[in-house]
């Protein structure tokens, strides 16, 4: 018991001595603009015309299902 006390002390210890890991200010606008860019994408891909009439015939075959 006692030797995993204190290993999971020396392991609080190692975490805590690596200080801020988080992201900064200019790393967040960087990835909140390289998500827009991906939605953009995304949303203009889901409205082609090609993507739109595969969806629709998987949900009308998915609607016309017989059970």
């Amino acid at each position: 018991m006692f030797k995993i006390k204190n290993w999971t002390r020396s392991v609080v210890r190692l975490v805590r001595s690596r200080g801020d890991s988080g992201m900064t200010t200019s790393e967040y606008a960087v990835g909140t603009i390289a998500a827009c860019a991906f939605a953009a994408v995304l949303y203009k891909v889901v409205t082609s015309a090609a993507v739109m009439s595969q969806l629709q015939s998987l949900l009308k075959g998915a609607l016309d299902a017989k059970f």
